[in-house]
């Protein structure tokens, strides 16, 4: 009987290994570095403004040249991160001046106290990194889209601290039901290498405790399955406030100096009322206050409106960690009202929200446990499960496609916020 012959080029897979080995490298530093840069960047700007109340009155300042900057370079119908993942699932080419103008433009946001996250901005920086090194080493259209994802995976592992999260994230965000595979060794490296790298620049991780976690059980378990429901309503509520937004703010000023003025004059009318700068900026501090199980009942309908004020006027930023600080205290606010473990909901409320609205399970799952511990894991996994299933196909990015059904084993191929299966 002759023998079956099969033929493994596994030498195509050692050359892959190699070949993106050294390339993860290199954009793993180039993050970590230009990562590193941005924090610090951000960390600084947010204590100035913190220390100086004055800097608030100086937002339609940041506004206009915020907008000017844009305007010079061409990039005044830029799409933010939108354009990242169009350029992964497309022949569209990233611009190389986004990361310069989202990082001057979100320090600039965070100085005079626009609300507004940063790993979203890292994205288009890591994404337009990615972009530069993949034209200055040659690399074809599509090892050319694997830089771009490393690129993104490198700057928000160094930005936020959380590698395993930022890795497997840009391989799950751009099209639902499919991960490409393909960059799984190279973003996974280089968001390693590159939350190293800012970590020995001195710009630690976010790692919150969680007070209370109370045995799985039962009656745990459906409480978690509650919460992530309401955090799934409350994924599309924000995804559909922050688009609406940005039509009304387009609607009622069609010059973008006048609409960014508008928004300076909201924000500063709104902190000036509440007495409280908590809102502003990226409100890590709130994150904080709900994992100790104390926050107001409106603080998560605030920090929506805030940040809807400001990205949806052209201010700068990220959605990330605005999502992370409304689930929380949202989460907390719940465990509260039902008498179980605040503290618990917050973090689970955190990581349901993130899953909701950036239709990404997986990373979710993986950010919860790098910033709040393995402990509370099957609250995590039911929270987020329930959360992805029932927010629909709502997101941040409308660019974000829906490869397979939510819903059905079936193909759909469809953009995020087309509201008709």
């Amino acid at each position: 009987m002759e023998r079956l012959k099969i033929k493994v080029p596994f030498g195509a897979q050692v050359d892959y290994f190699v070949k993106w080995t050294l390339i993860s490298v290199v954009l793993g530093v180039c993050g970590g570095v230009v990562g590193g840069a941005f924090g610090h960047g951000i960390r600084l700007a947010a204590e100035c403004f913190q220390n100086h109340s004055w800097l608030l009155y100086l937002l339609p300042v940041s506004g206009v040249i915020i907008v000017f900057l844009y305007r010079a370079a061409g990039q005044e119908k830029n799409k933010g991160t939108n354009m990242v993942l169009v350029a992964i699932s497309s022949d569209e080419k990233m611009s190389l001046v986004t990361g310069p103008l989202i990082f001057a433009g979100t320090v600039l946001t965070h100085l005079t106290g626009g609300s507004a996250g940063r790993e979203g901005a890292a994205l288009q920086i890591g994404g337009s990194l990615g972009t530069l090194i993949g034209k200055v080493l040659r690399l074809d259209e599509k090892d050319g889209k694997v830089a771009v994802m490393c690129g993104m995976s490198a700057c928000f592992g160094a930005l936020f601290g959380t590698p395993l999260a930022a890795g497997i994230f840009s391989l799950e965000v751009v099209s639902i039901g499919i991960m490409y595979y393909a960059a799984l060794v190279p973003c996974l490296f280089a968001s390693f290498i590159g939350a190293g790298v800012s970590g020995t620049l001195g710009l630690s991780g976010e790692h919150f405790t969680i007070v209370q976690i109370p045995e799985f059980g039962v009656v745990p378990a459906i409480i978690t399955v509650f919460l992530g429901s309401l955090c799934a309503v409350l994924s599309i509520g924000f995804c559909l406030l922050l688009h609406q937004a940005e039509h009304w703010y387009r609607h009622f000023f069609r010059n973008p100096y006048l609409r960014i003025l508008a928004a300076s004059v909201i924000l500063i009318l709104l902190t000036t009322a509440l007495g409280s700068r908590i809102y502003n900026g990226s409100s890590v501090a709130l994150i904080e206050e709900a994992l100790e199980g104390r926050v107001r009942y409106e603080a998560f309908l605030l920090k929506m409106l805030f940040t809807a004020v400001t990205l949806g006027a052209g201010y700068k930023g990220g959605e990330i960690v605005p999502t992370l600080c409304v689930g929380a205290a949202f989460g907390c606010i719940v465990g509260t009202l039902l008498g179980f473990s605040p503290s618990l909901c917050a973090a689970c409320g955190m990581a349901a929200l993130f899953a909701g609205v950036t239709n990404c399970p997986i990373s979710s799952l993986f950010i919860a446990f790098e910033m709040c511990g393995f402990e509370a894991m099957p609250y995590f996994a039911i929270a987020i499960a329930v959360s992805f299933t029932l927010s629909g196909y709502y997101g941040l990015y409308g660019s974000q496609k829906f490869v397979y059904s939510k819903v059905k084993t079936e193909f759909i191929n469809r953009k995020a916020n087309e509201y008709d299966e």
